[in-house]
């Protein structure tokens, strides 16, 4: 509706409007007062006047709306570019200069990807480039700096005033699906997983690397293809210069006990190879001055969550989060895969402290276990009191071995005429065994290496 209004002079003032009356703090006071109070509090009193003259005198200095901090929008729709980059105005806190807040619309401040590839989920600065890890593919932005393509279609960069530069896509059809967590940086190379093509791969100079066909290619394909997996975590332990990934399931609870589902294991640059398991279940991981830490949630929900850091490498070995956990070593012995043999000794070279927590033939003959190496400062009857309990191994020139005996309670049901020796009589029998050796962190603290094992056997047939 129009409105008019007297003024005594001719003058110059600003008629502003208040979005919404209830949230104007101060409220707003009509200018006139010939209004009635209930339509100047329905209608006018959204409405206010100001003077642009210094202290309202005539011709005296006049002022201006100034710069405005933002635009209102009358019809505002919110947008989600899942696969765009934008970026503000500088900052340097040297010169005291924080634009960060600023985001010109008269500028070229975004960048897209192909939405074809996902959303993105990761970016890592690295020198002069920006990695960027969409759920599909990985590429590279340049920062400060463009590339120019030939007819040829050679590249030569070249300065440029804008942020972020050309996006050259990395070679594979590989990306870091929704798990940025699993991403972990040493020097130029970076890891990360890709549970949607089941691998864990490698980002260097070179190049995108499947690392998970190193000897895991089916364990990566089983656990990653597992729809119950709901995060997976991954980080650089700069201690043995390995990275560990874990990858984690639900919890169940049996009765009172919690039971953790997660399977976390480490690469080493050094042999090309997954080195080992470990008996703990992160929430997150990181390295500093050296030192590798892991950060554990414990609470008795989830609405109720404490963290604590703890320094992997440390204390004990088997030590994790203040429960012990064995050692275990499994190996495959099957020399002349196409005979049969009949096993008879199990040996090894390392330190005392392992013990044999497993011996299961091909057939399924199943060894008798055999127990740690006993030292002879014992007196005879402890001795015979354990030899009389299991076997033990035995030292030679630091190099230690048992014979074994069969699992009279689990051989299987002899076949063909076979005759099945007694638990006196040494070997098992099997084109190859599966064996386990186990050391008891509990009881052994200290340090125990176990560099190889053996056994004797000899030709058989059924």
């Amino acid at each position: 509706m129009a409105a008019t209004l007297e003024i005594k002079y001719f003058n110059t003032f600003l008629l502003k409007k208040i979005k919404t009356v209830v949230d104007a703090d101060p409220q707003p006071v009509a200018p006139y007062a010939d209004v009635p109070s209930d339509y100047a509090a329905n209608t006018v009193s959204d409405w206010y006047i100001e003077e642009s003259r210094i202290r309202g005198g005539y011709n005296n200095t006049s002022v201006d709306f100034g710069v405005k901090a933002y635009l209102d929008e009358s019809d505002p729709l919110q947008q989600h570019r899942f696969n765009t980059l934008i970026y503000s105005g500088i900052y340097n806190s040297r010169t005291g200069i924080n634009n960060t807040n600023q985001f010109s619309v008269g500028q070229d401040i975004t960048r897209s990807l192909d939405p074809a590839q996902g959303s993105i989920q990761k970016l890592y600065a690295e020198d002069t480039n920006l990695i960027v890890f969409q759920e599909d593919k990985v590429s590279r932005a340049l920062i400060d700096k463009d590339a120019i393509y030939s007819a040829e279609g050679n590249a030569s960069i070249t300065s440029s005033p804008l942020v972020i530069g050309q996006i050259v896509a990395y070679a594979g059809n590989y990306g870091i699906s929704t798990d940025p967590f699993s991403f972990a940086v040493y020097g130029y190379r970076k890891y990360f997983t890709d549970r949607k093509r089941g691998c864990v791969l490698r980002l260097s100079r070179d190049g995108i690397t499947e690392i998970s066909s190193y000897g895991m290619h089916d364990f990566f394909r089983d656990q990653l293809s597992d729809l119950s997996v709901n995060k997976i975590i991954g980080g650089w332990d700069i201690h043995n210069k390995n990275y560990v990934v874990s990858i984690q399931k639900p919890d169940t609870l049996n009765g009172n006990n919690i039971i953790e589902n997660y399977k976390t294991l480490s690469f080493d640059e050094s042999v090309l190879g997954w080195t080992s398991f470990f008996d703990y279940k992160p929430n997150y991981l990181a390295s500093l001055n050296n030192l590798f830490y892991s950060f554990k949630s414990v609470g008795p929900n989830t609405s109720n969550i404490k963290a604590s850091i703890y320094q992997q490498n440390f204390g004990s070995y088997g030590l994790f989060y203040g429960f012990f956990y064995d050692s275990e070593v499994k190996v495959v012995l099957n020399g002349q895969p196409s005979v049969v043999k009949n096993f008879k000794t199990v040996n090894y070279e390392g330190e005392d402290g392992w013990q044999m927590s497993s011996w299961v033939a091909s057939s399924g003959d199943i060894a008798l276990p055999v127990d740690k190496f006993v030292a002879t400062n014992l007196s005879t009857l402890q001795l015979l009191e354990l030899n009389t309990l299991a076997l033990n191994f035995k030292r030679k020139e630091n190099k230690f071995f048992a014979n074994l005996q069969q699992n009279l309670s689990t051989t299987i049901t002899p076949q063909y005429g076979e005759v099945v020796w007694g638990g006196d009589v040494s070997g098992v029998k099997g084109f190859y065994s599966e064996v386990t050796f186990t050391l008891v962190n509990s009881v052994d603290t200290s340090k125990k290496e176990l560099f190889s094992i053996s056994s004797d056997y000899v030709e058989s047939s059924y």
